[in-house]
C-alpha cells in the first residue's frame, strides 16, 4: 500500500508542481546562513493556507526580557504560497528585536502580505504571547 501511495505522490509532484518550482535559497541547505527573506512558490490551487509556529521569540522593548510566542499565520493565496523554511528563518530573525506583541503581529502580517503580493486583508497573523507576570497577550492583525 505504501508503494502505491509513494508512486501517486511522485506522479502528482512530477506533473503538477516540479515544472513550476523556483530555486529556493534556504530550502535544502542546513542552518540559517542561506536565509534570503521570505520565499514563495506558485500556488498549486489551494484556497487557504494555515501555518503555525511555537518558535517565535522577541524581547520586550522596555525590559529586554524574552517574550515567547505561538504564531498562527493564515492567508488566502492568489499566485503564490509561502515556503515554510524561509518563514521559520524569518521568524527566528526577531530573536533579539525589541518589539511589543501587537506591533510584531502587524509587522509579520505586512511582510507576509508583501511577499505573497496580497492585500493585508487576505492575511491574518495571530500571536499568543506566553504568560509572563501572569498575563497572556493575544494580538491579531
Amino acid at each position: 500500500m505504501a508503494g502505491l501511495r509513494d508512486r501517486r505522490a511522485a506522479r502528482v509532484y512530477d506533473t503538477a508542481v516540479s515544472d513550476s518550482l523556483p530555486e529556493f535559497v534556504a530550502l535544502g541547505h542546513a542552518g540559517s546562513e542561506h536565509y534570503a527573506g521570505l520565499e514563495t512558490f506558485p500556488n498549486p490551487g489551494v484556497a487557504l493556507v494555515e501555518l503555525e509556529s511555537d518558535e517565535l521569540v522577541a524581547v520586550c522593548p522596555i525590559t529586554g526580557q524574552a517574550d515567547m510566542y505561538v504564531a498562527a499565520i493564515e492567508f488566502e493565496p492568489d499566485k503564490h504560497c509561502l515556503e515554510s523554511k524561509s518563514l521559520k528563518l524569518y521568524l527566528a530573525s526577531f530573536r533579539n528585536e525589541g518589539v511589543f506583541c501587537e506591533a510584531l503581529a502587524v509587522k509579520i502580517r505586512d511582510d507576509v502580505a508583501a511577499a505573497l503580493e496580497l492585500g493585508a486583508e487576505r492575511v491574518s497573523v495571530t500571536l499568543v504571547q506566553k504568560a509572563r507576570g501572569g498575563i497572556t497577550i493575544t494580538a491579531t492583525a
